[in-house]
């Protein structure tokens, strides 16, 4: 019987296309494209009104023994956690302690560990609520699944209800986090960096307070898996720019993404222009979305 039904389906699904009721769709696509800038010569054609300067007092340098991890915190978003981080490192706390927790692909975590502290619990901040809607400097995607919409604040991957008045930091790779225990407000010192895939079911479950700028090879050079025993994978230092000599602290610029740059950079990420693209699906996911950075020597 079912082989009868598969049978008499698809001689109907035969006849219905021999009659042009049915016609298959072709994959089209325009070989003569228009003239475009490729996202690597609209970054190298970037002006100076184009960047920003990380400011010192935002700037964090995680020193591993394979080099340096430098992270740009958002007090916007999160300014209890980023002030928790601000008095741990002035005081040293995180010195000689451990990247201990490496899940490949998802995280790797750093602190104490199950060495007891007596750090208070920070409440939590996964979203933040504005009266006013908070704008974005640009929006890359509306209801990507996770979010109304999404796009960029300050160089911040966000989302945001649709009102605006709730923004959040997503969780793309690279993306700073704290890890908490079951209470939401359980969080108090362990930091967490994501190092593959954006995570984003993590989105507004979990305070997300900075971003990776440059150095992510020494997070994927740790040694894994993970372990108690310490020190493991040893954190050197953990640190502010502002906490070091004027002449010391690094010099980071990042792409503005208020700026018309930007804005032409998510164009062309959208849609490729080199000639090896074929398809292009005027699309690209908000997390996908690379904010360029340099150091400056």
């Amino acid at each position: 019987m079912i082989k009868k039904s598969l049978a008499l389906l698809s001689a109907g699904l035969l006849a219905a296309q021999m009659s042009g009721q049915l016609t298959p769709k072709a994959y089209a696509f325009n070989p003569a494209k228009p003239a475009a800038q490729s996202p690597g010569q609209i970054i190298a054609a970037a002006q100076e009104s184009d960047w920003r300067q990380v400011d010192s007092d935002n700037l964090m340098i995680l020193t591993l023994q394979t080099g340096s991890v430098y992270l740009e915190v958002n007090p916007l978003l999160a300014p209890k956690h980023v002030q928790r981080l601000r008095e741990l490192t002035k005081a040293g706390f995180y010195q000689g302690l451990s990247m201990y927790r490496f899940v490949e692909g998802f995280v790797a975590q750093g602190g104490a560990g199950e060495q007891k502290t007596d750090i208070a619990p920070l409440q939590q901040e996964f979203v933040w609520h504005s009266e006013q809607p908070m704008p974005l400097d640009i929006q890359v995607n509306d209801n990507d699944g996770y979010a109304p919409r999404s796009g960029f604040i300050n160089g911040f991957a966000v989302g945001q209800n649709e009102a605006g008045t709730q923004t959040w930091q997503l969780h793309c790779m690279g993306a700073l986090g704290m890890a908490r225990g079951n209470g939401v407000d359980s969080a108090t010192s362990e930091f967490y960096v994501v190092i593959g895939h954006a995570p984003r079911y993590l989105d507004k479950n979990i305070t997300v307070f900075g971003r990776v700028l440059s150095g992510m090879e020494h997070l994927q050079q740790l040694q894994r898996p993970g372990s108690k025993k310490m020190p493991f994978n040893p954190i050197q230092d953990l640190q502010f720019a502002s906490q070091l000599e004027v002449a010391q602290q690094p010099k980071i610029r990042v792409m503005r993404t208020d700026s018309p740059r930007f804005g032409a950079l998510v164009a062309a990420r959208k849609n490729r222009p080199e000639d090896w693209f074929v398809a292009t699906p005027n699309y690209i996911d908000t997390c996908a979305m690379a904010v360029p950075s340099v150091i400056d020597d």
